[in-house]
């Protein structure tokens, strides 16, 4: 193939994931041209047909993997990610899943081992690693202004009474539903990669609406390797939500509140490409606390674009996969401990 060839890419699912995460930032990267699009909806045929031109939309998996794609993105409910990632790993595609990997960290294990068994590329859309805030974050603490970073604290606190239609609302624990398998694996990817491996959990879990067929409240304490901590707090419940991050070190901190705008940006149809994409609005600043003295910090661009660029580099064998899969199934490794944290009340030692 050509390097100036596009990559075939076929999108399985056209929910929100599908036609926001995936398909807005496919669309708007010419290293990637759409071929196909997977859904029996007729709603979302048609929006996936305006907004793919000549992709063609199809029924089923079998249709969509028979054309011999480059890619194959997994962005259907979470029980149906690994049945689906193996069907197209076996017919010979790389294969980008959406968050959460698996149900399991077993289920993920085995996965990752069949992709490494076929040599396929595999890979995870932890598109939070590129949020404004985060990288806002990881600069500061890397940079040493903070001195050692001994705490992270970590917020994702949407407001909201119920889960939009669809499987989010019916779906249970084991289902993959509730906030813990929705946001857990955002945050906690985050803080290993701030913080390090995780060695002990504790977690409260809970379920507080009335309408809620899974939890809606989460609270994480995490000890990482070498005594540092961070504490997770995921809800839909908070109707004041707290600090989205706080840092602490031994010389400073950084706070920021609010959320990265680029899920909104995408939505509302704003392009990757428009200079206002991914940043931040100006009332959206953090502050840096050093030595008593106290500044605005500025956010950081965010940057979702980044991870079908850095993934069609590797494809064609010019750089790593931007997420490695292996890092999927740790996150989920400490989102078994939180679940068996909070049903036996006690802390979970990995």
């Amino acid at each position: 193939m050509s390097a100036v060839e596009p990559l075939r890419v076929g999108i399985v699912g056209y929910g929100l994931a599908g036609r926001v995460f995936h398909g807005s930032l496919l669309s708007a990267d010419p290293a990637w041209r759409v071929d196909a699009v997977v859904t029996r909806d007729p709603d979302r045929a048609a929006q996936a047909a305006a907004a793919h031109p000549g992709a063609e939309i199809v029924a089923d998996l079998d249709e969509l993997v028979r054309r011999g794609l480059d890619l194959v993105v997994v962005a259907t409910p979470n029980d149906t990610h690994v049945e689906t990632a193996t069907r197209a790993l076996r017919a010979g595609a790389a294969v980008v899943v959406d968050k959460p990997l698996a149900t399991s960290a077993a289920d993920a294990r085995r996965l990752v081992e069949l992709a490494d068994s076929l040599g396929r590329p595999l890979t995870v859309y932890q598109n939070r690693r590129w949020d404004g805030d985060f990288l806002t974050a990881a600069r500061l603490a890397g940079s040493g202004e903070l001195g050692d970073v001994h705490t992270v604290e970590s917020r994702f606190e949407p407001w909201k009474l119920e889960n939009r239609a669809g499987w989010k609302r019916r779906a249970t624990s084991a289902d993959g539903g509730g906030i813990l398998f929705d946001l857990g694996p955002h945050l906690v990817d985050q803080v290993l990669r701030l913080v390090g491996p995780v060695r002990a959990v504790h977690a409260e879990i809970a379920t507080r609406r009335p309408s809620g067929s899974a939890d809606d409240d989460v609270f994480l304490s995490l000890e990482h390797d070498g005594g540092r901590r961070s504490r997770l707090v995921m809800s839909h419940v908070a109707a004041l939500p707290g600090p989205r991050f706080r840092v602490l070190g031994s010389a400073g901190a950084y706070e920021v509140h609010g959320l990265d705008p680029q899920e909104s940006q995408l939505t509302s149809g704003l392009r990757p490409s428009d200079p206002a994409y991914g940043v931040d609005p100006g009332d959206r600043r953090g502050a840096v606390t050093t030595g008593g003295s106290r500044r605005d910090e500025p956010t950081d661009r965010g940057r979702y674009p980044e991870f079908y660029s850095q993934l069609a580099r590797a494809l064609r064998g010019q750089g790593e996969l931007p997420v490695d899969p292996w890092d999927a199934v740790r996150a989920l490794e400490v989102i078994e401990a939180a679940r068996r944290s909070a049903d036996e009340g006690r802390v979970i030692r990995l």
